[in-house]
């Protein structure tokens, strides 16, 4: 697999896993829609196992990865590729560091630059967050309900993403559609909702001799 390979399945990766994953309070019979407003509304933290694959238009063998996932609002996250190629995703509150150990590279962001109007914004802030998109009931699959998020901006960098809940509410499956033909999937396991999480879950130390790029 190429470089460019490796770091695009990252950069999708990283606007696809600030997924919502535990249980939430659930009226009777709500919509995906309801699910999603409330998971924005309740969800503080969580941690989670993930598996990752991208799909290329062309149907060629899809690309897996697979990790782990931290989260604490506001902007605080730990997102760690494990296999087939060790990434490492870190923000503390303000910035973003992306660390790619083949490339022996750190990519620094500020968060708020990082965010945006992603789907990563989609699911990781205030109900504010849903202006920008336009969101419609998808029906149901895999016995899960789709909700489907498309966004306002036709230059956001994907075209839409679709969100499948279970019966209780629970995130189970994450899909984001690129702008390039590529539709990425994350399924979550070993879901914790609004756990306790350390602190230093979410502070990078540089390593020696890598090359920073960015701020």
């Amino acid at each position: 697999m190429s470089v460019f390979s490796k770091r695009r399945i990252f950069a999708v990766f990283f606007l696809a896993v600030f997924g919502g994953l535990g249980a939430l309070p659930q009226t009777a019979h709500a919509g995906a829609i309801d699910t999603l407003k409330q998971f924005l509304d309740h969800t503080t933290s969580f941690s989670a196992d993930f598996s990752l694959s991208v799909q290329s238009e062309g149907g060629r063998q899809p690309v897996n990865s697979n990790g782990k996932l931290a989260l604490q609002k506001p902007g605080k996250f730990r997102w760690e590729v494990q296999k087939p190629y060790p990434q490492l995703m870190v923000g503390d509150g303000q910035k973003v560091w992306i660390y790619d150990p083949d490339l022996a590279q750190v990519t620094v962001r500020k968060i708020d630059q990082t965010l945006g109007d992603s789907p990563a914004a989609l699911l990781a802030g205030s109900r504010d967050v849903l202006k920008n998109f336009e969101l419609k009931e998808a029906g149901e699959a895999e016995g899960l309900r789709w909700v489907e998020a498309q966004p306002k901006k036709q230059d956001s960098g994907f075209a839409k993403v679709r969100l499948g809940f279970a019966a209780k509410g629970e995130l189970r499956v994450m899909q984001l559609f690129d702008n390039f033909g590529q539709t990425t999937t994350v399924r979550f396991q070993v879901p914790k909702i609004n756990p306790k999480l350390p602190a230093s879950q979410f502070l990078f130390t540089l390593p020696e001799g890598v090359e920073v790029l960015g701020e």
